[in-house]
């Protein structure tokens, strides 16, 4: 919860200067079941009729107020709608449950009021996103535009990676966002409640039973459970101009960066594929439109201003205009990283990079950034050593450092620097020599890897870091694999072990280039906690309480030639 509303604020600063002429009236609108949600619409004096922009929120219409004023005063009228059983308005909040009934509700009210003419936008964040997609899928006649910021079409794709759940985001989520008992209070330890097996209990240490919790714990798999909050096959039935953003580090960006690319290459109408658009740049899910993301500074050109941006997008297509301009957008802006430039290109992945592999090497001691990984373009021409690390559920490695200002609990996707993590033997780094000129690349990028394990589970995570001259390390990307999901996510089997397997590890959207003089680095673990629930390794699910030390394996031989695939620019080959 904290981040979504921390993103939230960010997307929704107040500007500097009043909005004298602007006023707001709230109301009670009742959905098809009686139930009443509390809408504050905002109006300019001199805006009688006018398009219309709604953003339905779980976090407090009143927090949207500086961007609502700002839509009002460029001649929109604004509704912004507390959703079910949230702040103001009536009836219980279960998360995602009826925001697409209601969202159809809401806008079909907005329609048949007089100061609307017709043509209705929404906008939003998170959750907010999220609940564009839902009420866009129920097709309601005069919704003309959305604009989905760092958000999902699949809900079981956000949470879920390769297996792993996202921990931390639902669970503290879950805690602020569930109705508490009178009795119960929040947890004081969180690092002890996260830790907690089985995983089917944690609602209970956080505090109460909160059933929608369990349910998404305890279903790992996309199986019918998830069907109602899988919107990627109706998405393509729409005919929406839409404007999708999210950052590289936001644990949303493959999300939205799937969403884009669905919609431009598999839209059935052939002009909603041309009036998509993607922002994607350098921020987390708490820093969209700033410069400064974890340790990093990416400079002037990453600040952008989210309300401008979604204003224009707005007067391209709720403006009744004929020149067609919603169909001239860029498809594509993308800020590559270290370069801290914006770039331009007509779809995603980008044009002008290609596919190139980056092996792994070693003399079997590869393990901390001290030891003797290497990483080169060179394919291993001898049986090179085998690396391996110890995976222990009790000692988990850490998503980033901990330290007296950010606890475990509270680790963050941005980048940081990760030496103090790299300095533990169950971490393998290979690095490159100190590039002698610039390394871009911009795509999706992935890690192909020979695999064992001697327990019947275990995760493998895969980190690309940036190394600065004066050794700093800071992560640019991530993915992980939970090894019984390594054939098929709807049916997991568990690992024979010691037995060798290839596995594939996603490292999402990137850009970014390695300045000369830096190193390109991969460090390889067995856990990403508790970003990502840490791996029992014994197989059991989400209902198993015992654990296991894995000894994991990574293969780097002229037969079993482990690899990063980035695409780098073709200026680099």
């Amino acid at each position: 919860m904290k981040h979504a509303i921390v993103l939230l604020a960010a997307l929704l600063l107040a500007p500097l200067e009043a909005y004298a002429d602007v006023r707001v009236e709230t109301v009670m609108v009742s959905m098809r079941d009686g139930v009443n949600l509390a809408t504050d619409i905002y109006r300019d004096n001199a805006t009688n009729v006018a398009p219309v922009v709604l953003m339905r929120t779980p976090y407090n219409k009143g927090n949207a107020k500086g961007a609502a004023e700002r839509f009002a005063a460029a001649g929109y009228i604004v509704v912004v709608q507390d959703c079910r059983g949230k702040f103001a308005s009536e009836g219980v909040f279960i998360p995602y449950n009826n925001e697409g009934q209601d969202g159809f509700d809401a806008i079909e009210w907005i329609g048949s009021q007089p100061w609307c003419n017709g043509r209705i936008g929404m906008w939003g964040s998170s959750y907010v996103g999220a609940t564009q997609w839902q009420a866009a899928v129920e097709h309601p006649p005069k919704l003309v535009t959305i604009t989905p910021t760092a958000t999902w079409s699949s809900f079981y794709r956000n949470l879920y990676l390769g297996g792993a759940v996202r921990h931390t985001l639902i669970a503290k989520w879950a805690s602020g966002n569930s109705p508490k008992p009178e009795a119960a209070t929040v947890t004081n330890d969180w690092n002890g409640t996260l830790s907690h097996l089985p995983l089917s209990e944690i609602d209970d240490q956080v505090g109460w039973p909160i059933p929608w919790l369990e349910g998404m714990l305890t279903h790992p798999s996309p199986s019918g459970y998830w069907k109602r909050l899988d919107l990627t096959d109706d998405m393509l039935d729409l005919k929406l101009p839409m404007q999708h953003v999210v950052g590289y580090y936001d644990f949303f960006s493959r999300e939205s960066v799937n969403n884009f690319t669905r919609m431009q290459q598999q839209a059935k109408d052939q002009t909603t594929r041309k009036q998509q658009q993607l922002i994607l740049g350098p921020w987390d899910h708490g820093t969209i439109g700033k410069s400064l993301v974890g340790d990093l500074d990416f400079g002037s050109e990453a600040q952008w201003d989210s309300t401008a941006a979604t204003l224009d997008w707005f007067d391209r297509t709720l403006k009744e205009v004929s020149d067609g301009t919603a169909a001239s957008i860029v498809p594509v802006r993308y800020f590559v990283m270290g370069e801290n430039r914006w770039h331009e290109a007509e779809s995603w992945p980008p044009g002008g990079y290609e596919s190139t592999s980056f092996y792994l090497h070693s003399t079997g001691r590869a393990n901390t950034r001290g030891g003797d990984g290497r990483l080169n373009r060179q394919t291993p021409s001898v049986a090179e050593p085998v690396d391996r690390f110890q995976a222990d559920p009790a000692d988990p490695v850490p998503a980033c450092p901990v330290t007296d200002q950010r606890p475990l609990h509270s680790a963050t996707w941005a980048p940081v620097d990760q030496r103090t993590i790299e300095d533990r033997d169950d971490v393998l780094c290979y690095s490159t020599e100190p590039l002698t000129e610039p390394l871009t690349f911009a795509g999706n990028a992935r890690a192909e890897l020979f695999v064992a394990a001697n327990t019947p589970d275990a995760d493998w995570v895969v980190k690309l870091i940036d190394v600065h001259p004066d050794g700093a390390s800071y992560n640019l990307a991530v993915g992980i694999l939970r090894g019984r999901f390594r054939e098929s996510e709807l049916e997991p089997k568990p690992l024979t072990p010691n037995e060798t397997y290839q596995i594939s590890v996603d490292l999402g959207p990137i850009a970014a280039q390695i300045a000369a003089g830096h190193r390109l680095r991969v460090d390889i673990c067995g856990a990403y906690f508790p970003l990502f629930d840490r791996n029992p390794n014994t197989a059991e699910g989400p209902y198993g309480k015992s654990t296991a030390i894995s000894t994991e394996s990574v293969y780097h031989t002229s037969a079993k030639p482990s690899r990063i695939l980035l695409p780098v620019s073709t200026s680099n080959h």
